[in-house]
C-alpha cells in the first residue's frame, strides 16, 4: 500500500488522519486484538504515537495544521501497519497493561490478559485483604507486565519474573528498570520451575503458551509476528499448563493459590481432568479461560496431574 502524496497533503489534522485510517484499516482487513479491538482506537493510537503525544490526550490538542513531517510520520505508521501486519505495539514499541506503560518488541508477546483485572483488585477476594502477600511468581513473564503490575498492586511483595527465553528476559529487565522496581522484581531464566528450587510463593500466576495446533494455523497474520515460543503448546494447548499443575505444590506456601490462563484450551483442560474442581474466574471487562486452584487442591490431585 502506498499513500499518495495528495492524501498526505490534504489530511492536515489528527482527526482527519484518524477517520482516514479507520477506512483504510477496514478496507485492508486489519485484525485488532493486540491492545485495541477496533479501527478507531488503532488509528488514534498510531496518530498519537507519530505525533509523540501520550495516549490520554485529546486529538484536538494536536498541532493544527499538522506539519508535513508529522503527516508523513503518520502515513509511514499506517503504511507499515497495513503492509507488514505487525501489531501497533511493535510499531510504536509501547503497550499498556493495568494502566502501566511497557516497552515491547518482537521478542515478547504484546501484553493482554484478563489477569490484569485480578491484579488491579489485589487478587481479592481470592487472597484475604488482611494478609500481606510476601512472594509472587510470574511464570512465562515475557515483557514482565504481569510481574511488574503485581509489584505495583502488592507493595509488600517480592516478585520473581521467570521465563525460558533470554531475549524476553532482556525486555522484562528493561521494563523493571523503567518502573524502578529492581529491588522487588527479579528476572529469572527458568524453564517453568526448574531454576526455582527451594522458593515458596503465596501466589503463582501464569499466562503460559496455550494455543493448540488447530488455533495457531488459523490465527490472523498479526499473531505470527509474535514469538511462537510464547504461544504454541502442543496439540491440545495444554503442554505447559499440565506441567505447572504437576509441579506447583512444591513452590506454593500452605495457603497459596495458583492462577493460570489457558484461554481457548479451557475445555480441553476440563475434559482431561473432569474430577478436578477448577475455579473458572469471571471478569467484568471480558476474558475467559483463567482458573484458580489452592495449594491444598493441588496436593489433593497431585497424583492425577503427575500421571497425565
Amino acid at each position: 500500500m502506498q499513500i499518495a502524496d495528495e492524501t498526505i497533503d490534504t489530511l492536515d489534522s489528527a482527526e482527519a488522519w484518524v477517520h482516514w485510517g479507520i477506512d483504510c484499516f477496514e478496507q485492508h482487513g486489519i485484525y485488532f486484538g493486540h491492545g485495541t479491538d477496533n479501527a478507531l482506537d488503532e488509528a488514534a493510537w498510531l496518530v498519537l504515537a507519530a505525533l509523540a503525544m501520550p495516549l490520554d490526550v485529546s486529538l484536538a490538542d494536536a498541532p493544527q495544521p499538522l506539519a508535513l513531517a508529522q503527516r508523513r510520520a503518520i502515513a509511514n505508521l499506517f503504511q507499515q501497519r497495513v503492509e507488514t501486519r505487525k501489531p501497533a505495539a511493535y510499531l510504536t514499541n509501547e503497550a499498556w497493561f493495568c494502566g502501566l506503560r511497557f516497552y515491547v518488541d518482537e521478542r515478547v508477546l504484546v501484553p493482554r490478559s484478563p489477569i490484569s483485572e485480578l491484579i488491579v483488585n489485589g487478587f481479592a477476594p481470592w487472597w484475604p485483604d488482611q494478609r500481606p502477600v510476601s512472594r509472587v511468581l510470574d511464570i512465562g513473564t515475557g515483557s514482565g507486565c504481569i510481574a511488574i503490575a503485581c509489584a505495583h498492586a502488592l507493595p509488600d511483595a517480592v516478585v520473581d519474573a521467570a521465563d525460558i527465553s533470554p531475549e524476553a528476559l532482556a525486555v522484562a529487565q528493561q521494563n523493571i528498570e523503567l518502573h524502578k522496581l529492581g529491588a522487588r522484581v527479579n528476572a529469572v531464566e527458568s524453564d517453568l520451575f526448574r531454576a526455582l528450587d527451594g522458593r515458596r510463593y503465596d501466589i503463582i500466576v501464569s499466562n503460559p503458551p496455550y494455543v493448540d495446533a488447530e488455533d495457531i494455523a488459523s490465527m490472523p497474520e498479526e499473531f505470527h509476528h509474535e514469538p511462537q515460543l510464547g504461544l504454541v503448546a502442543g496439540e491440545d494447548g495444554l503442554d505447559f499448563a499440565v506441567r505447572i499443575l504437576r509441579d506447583a505444590p512444591r513452590y506454593l506456601t500452605e495457603d497459596g493459590i495458583l492462577i493460570v490462563e489457558v484461554g481457548n484450551s479451557d475445555a480441553a483442560l476440563a475434559q482431561r481432568f473432569p474430577t478436578v474442581p477448577f475455579m473458572w474466574l469471571a471478569f467484568e471487562y471480558g476474558g475467559h479461560g483463567v482458573f484458580l486452584l489452592t495449594a491444598q487442591e493441588l496436593v489433593e490431585y497431585h497424583e492425577l496431574f503427575s500421571a497425565a
